[in-house]
Formats: C-alpha cells, sequence, structure tokens
C-alpha cells in the first residue's frame, strides 16, 4: 500500500493542513496519509511546541471519522531531533509492506539538498510536492521521484493561530470544528 509521509509540527493543526492531507489522498496515487506528529524539527525551536501528546490528540480529532488519513506519533519514541531519512529508515524496516512516500510543500523541496542524507530520500521514496506562494520549482523538480500536486492553499499557519488564542480571539473556521470545540474549552496556547 502506497502511504503518504505529512511531517509536521502541527502547533495546531489546522483546516490548511486538512485540505492538503486530504487532497493527496483523493487526488494522487496515495492509498493513506498518514499526519506524522514531529516532536522536535531541527529547524525550529522547541519552547514554542505544545507537548507531543496533545498536538497528537488534535491531529486525532481533526482527522475524525476518516479511514484514509491517520495521526501518527512514529517520531515519539525515536532518537531527537528527528531526521526524515532516520524515520523513513525505520518505517520501511516496521512495515515492508507499505511503500512510503513524503508530502511537503515546495518551500521544503527548496531546503531538501539541506536535509540529513537528502540523496538517499530522492533515491528510495516518491516526493509529492504541493506548492507555496514564493517558492519556485527548483532543479530537483526534473526528478522522476518529485511530483507537483495543485493542493488548494490557504493563507494560514499555526503561528498566526497561536497567536489569535493568546489575544483571546476566535479560531474558529480556522481549526477543524473538533479541534476548535478542543481549544475553545482549555487553556492549551493562551498561555
Amino acid at each position: 500500500m502506497k502511504t503518504g509521509l505529512f511531517f509536521g509540527s502541527f502547533n495546531p493543526v489546522h483546516v490548511g493542513h486538512m485540505i492538503i492531507a486530504n487532497y493527496m489522498v483523493e487526488h494522487t496515487d496515495l492509498k493513506e496519509v498518514w499526519l506524522v506528529v514531529t516532536p522536535h524539527n531541527p529547524h525550529k525551536e522547541r519552547k514554542s511546541l505544545a507537548r507531543d501528546h496533545d498536538r497528537l490528540h488534535l491531529v486525532h480529532l481533526a482527522i475524525g471519522d476518516n479511514y484514509k488519513l491517520r495521526a501518527s506519533n512514529i517520531e515519539f519514541s525515536l532518537p531527537k531531533p528527528s531526521y526524515t531519512v532516520d524515520t523513513l529508515a525505520y518505517l520501511r524496516e516496521k512495515y515492508p509492506q507499505r511503500t512510503f512516500a513524503l508530502i511537503m510543500g515546495g518551500d521544503n523541496l527548496t531546503s531538501l539538498p539541506k536535509w540529513k542524507n537528502p540523496e538517499i530520500i530522492m533515491e528510495h521514496h516518491d516526493i509529492y510536492v504541493y506548492n507555496r506562494p514564493g517558492h519556485d520549482k527548483t532543479s530537483l523538480a526534473e526528478s522522476e521521484n518529485i511530483h507537483f500536486c495543485e493542493a488548494p492553499l490557504l493563507n494560514l499557519s499555526a503561528t498566526y493561530i497561536r497567536q489569535l488564542l493568546r489575544e483571546g480571539k476566535s479560531v474558529r473556521y480556522l481549526v477543524p470544528d473538533a479541534v476548535f470545540e478542543y481549544l475553545d474549552g482549555s487553556s492549551m496556547y493562551r498561555d
């Protein structure tokens, strides 16, 4: 089964993430998309992150009953910070019956050559890229493993959502309904 891996801090997950995940599973050859909650992205500061299990819980709420999407905590038990190439190796070993592909924005494709062992990632995995404003296709675009997708995009960020929550403003319609209900009744991101 071909499974797309959509890595992210999901701090918090929002409707933009869900639109991309759903688009990939409905409009490509991916049979499933796993939203992989990353405990510590080596390119981001950890202090701004909500607790790992809280972010994972929000992703579960966002997915609801969509059987084509899955929340994954696979990186929680791996060494920190998480490197995609290491996670992929672990997943190939743990799930040999699956073929894993990456889902990323055009901004990540541009930075891929700076990642740990990018040539291994490129050699063994398809990469599905959704366009991001201001990021042109790179020289990597000529690779047969790179697939560009015209997923609908929103100009929305988790940073903006956290800012609204800190200011006591509503995030209704910016996050899935179940996530809104949870956040509305908690102090998460407000401190």
